[in-house]
């Protein structure tokens, strides 16, 4: 345990020093009996300051350090690093976070400010005393990844890792790989064909050597570590023979069943034995359990039994299951959007010609259900004025979603300037609250949708939407002129919230991470750990940590692929060595730390003592909380650092 501790106080700029009397908290801090050093610096985390941290350490004899400074977040290791090239043990550093627990929070509150910050930096020396010198643990690796999601974020992700040398399983729960991407007519700002971008990867993924594409598969369940989970992946049943299918689609010819298409966003139909999209990869049929007359029955029709040439479809419930030894996980699980059904005032679902973006998308698309040919729905009529709704649940925190989409003000500028190619003589209307464009390009996209189109932007709300004969009667307000707005338009298009992935709540339990309130993957640290989930070895890609459009989706994929090579790219890893201890003589065998632990890392052994499993542990605490004896505890987390912080804290008060 420390008895020369050395204290450095940063300035942080202006961020520290700007609110608080830094020289006041050196002095005081230096009357400490334990403090033999301390010192200021403008930026302590700076080349300068860490080597008069190293200084410090070898001019002192200093066996502990406590910095003042910014969150450990940001420098903990920065300055764990410096205190171990002197030769002190990295465990034996404390960060004291002065910015965002003092100054930042008390910037008008003068001396109150300076007295928190004194008891502030007491209570680390408080727990820097009790800490104890500790090794990393090493931890072997498998040379593997999972990569779960096959949208354009799971596919890049996988051939970026493929490309590297290691093994990719890649996990899509749909009958084919391709996302939300597959579903689009054009991509902005550049109006490319997003088949033509989308295809040749799809076509790598599913042949590529290094990758085993797992389709119309499920995580079904997790556990170990980072560098070596173990995970369970469910097949759905297709009731199709994948080996002898060759997806030759006459087996749909002669299905009589039709069913909405979920590729089509049920603006056309699919059979209950299905190929996705022309361009599906695996492109094999799937049978839908819940509308095969064969399989509702038990008997009768098999119809496409008969027609399949290669004797493929076989009506057996296939399913099957598969563990995977993985040394790091992607999860790429893409977003989706919000049931329209839900804005009653917008007339979805009891207007025909009231539509969402995404249905829009695929009337506007060369291959969906119109041949790229623009009508409305209700009577196959040309639309000469289409109204587009923005915000539709977005950015509206009391009644809907609190966020903005993000992708939405550039999507509809992309449809609406599409309209106007497919309907020269059309008018497009856009109701928006603010135009958010902060892509390459996007600005610019914007301002030949208004000009060169002659798009009219609307700034306002829509209150409603009803049916005026043959005409939809679309009320609103312009709020820059105040005036109320009422078109009679022939379609109306909404732009939907964006929102997370069906099924993300229980996948995210199976892999024990953390989203957001609204649903998102939740990452480590939005600036210096986007990537990274709070759970070691697992990285996010895409959509699944918030609304991007596809330029960042596929950049953040090959960001998380990096991150993963970089994690695999040893023999073994590093981890944290605070993780929990049992005090076997204490201990009653009660059993609370196994049931309670989220890493499954606990168990009870042979001689009805608690053991705690070192790789797996990931340092959390909850079996402290637990523990009815006080049997277990953190390392350099014990109960007696805990009292000695508050006593320090509570000092004087």
């Amino acid at each position: 345990m420390p008895e020369r501790v050395g204290v450095f106080v940063c300035h942080c700029g202006q961020n520290v020093a700007g609110v608080l009397d830094v020289e006041k908290l050196r002095d005081e801090i230096s009357k400490h009996p334990k403090v033999v050093h301390a010192e200021d610096y403008v930026f302590m985390c700076s080349d300068p300051g860490q080597e008069r941290i190293k200084r410090a350490i070898e001019e002192k004899e200093l066996d502990g350090v406590v910095v003042a400074a910014c969150s450990p977040t940001l420098h903990e290791d920065t300055f764990r690093r410096a205190a171990s090239s002197a030769g002190l043990n990295p465990y034996l550093v404390e960060v004291a976070n002065i910015r965002e627990w003092v100054s930042w929070p008390h910037r008008e509150e003068g001396e109150a400010a300076n007295t928190k910050v004194i008891r502030v930096v007491r209570s680390s020396i408080a727990k820097l005393l009790g800490n104890k010198a500790l090794e990393s643990i090493r931890v072997p690796v498998t040379r593997s990844v999972l990569v779960i999601g096959g949208g354009i974020a799971g596919i890049q992700a996988a051939l970026d890792i493929a490309d590297a040398g290691l093994k990719v399983y890649l996990v899509e729960r749909d009958p084919s790989v391709g996302g939300r991407m597959a579903q689009l007519s054009e991509t902005f700002p550049t109006l490319d064909c997003p088949q033509c971008i989308l295809t040749p990867k799809m076509t790598n993924v599913g042949h590529h050597p290094n990758v085993q594409l797992l389709a119309y598969c499920e995580v079904d369940e997790i556990s170990g570590h980072a560098g070596n989970f173990r995970v369970g992946v469910r097949r759905k049943p297709t009731y199709v023979d994948w080996e002898k299918c060759i997806g030759c689609a006459a087996c749909m010819e002669v299905c009589p069943v039709d069913v909405p298409s979920e590729y089509e966003a049920g603006m056309a139909t699919r059979k209950a034995i299905y190929i996705p999209f022309p361009q599906a990869v695996p492109n094999r049929a799937v049978i839908d359990s819940k509308n095969c007359l064969r399989l509702i029955h038990g008997k009768g029709c098999g119809l496409c039994a008969k027609v399949c040439p290669t004797e493929a479809v076989t009506f057996q419930h296939d399913e099957g299951n598969q563990e995977l030894e993985i040394g790091a996980i992607v999860v790429a699980t893409g977003l989706s959007v919000m049931e329209t059904e839900e804005f009653s005032e917008y007339g979805y679902g009891k207007l025909k010609d009231v539509i969402n973006a995404l249905q829009f998308e695929r009337i506007l698309a060369p291959s969906g259900p119109t041949n790229g040919e623009v009508v409305r729905p209700s009577d196959g009529k040309v639309p000469k004025e289409v109204v587009f709704i923005q915000c539709v649940g977005s950015r509206d925190p009391e009644n809907w979603k609190p966020y903005c989409s993000k992708i939405c003000c550039m999507y509809t500028a992309k449809q609406a300037m599409l309209y106007r190619h497919a309907v020269p003589d059309g008018q497009a209307y856009v109701f928006y609250i603010d135009i958010r464009s902060d892509g390459k390009g996007y600005e610019e996209f914007i301002h030949r949708t208004m000009e060169e189109e002659r798009v009219l932007y609307i700034r306002g709300k829509v209150g409603k939407v009803y049916q005026e004969g043959d005409k939809l009667r679309v009320i609103g307000a312009d709020t820059l002129s105040g005036k109320k707005v009422e078109i009679d338009a022939d379609l109306v298009v909404l732009a939907t919230a964006a929102i997370p992935s069906l099924g993300i709540e229980d996948l995210a339990n199976r892999l024990r991470i953390q989203l957001t309130e609204n649903g998102w993957v939740k990452e480590a640290h939005l600036k210096l750990r986007p990537l990274e989930t709070l759970t070691s070895g697992i990285f996010t890609a895409g959509a699944a940590q918030f609304p991007k459009d596809i330029t960042y989706v596929v950049a953040q994929a090959s960001g998380a692929a990096a991150k993963a090579l970089d994690l695999l790219a040893r023999d073994e890893i590093e981890r944290e060595p605070t993780i929990a201890q049992v005090n076997g003589d204490i201990c009653t065998a009660c059993g609370n730390c196994v049931e309670v632990c989220p890493y499954d890392a606990v168990e009870l052994s042979e001689e009805k003592v608690a053991k705690v499993n070192e790789v797996t542990c990931q340092g959390c605490g909850v079996c402290v909380a637990a523990c009815p004896s006080g049997a277990i505890s953190l390392l350099n987390y014990d109960s007696k650092q805990i009292l000695d912080m508050i006593s320090s804290l509570v000092e004087g008060g």
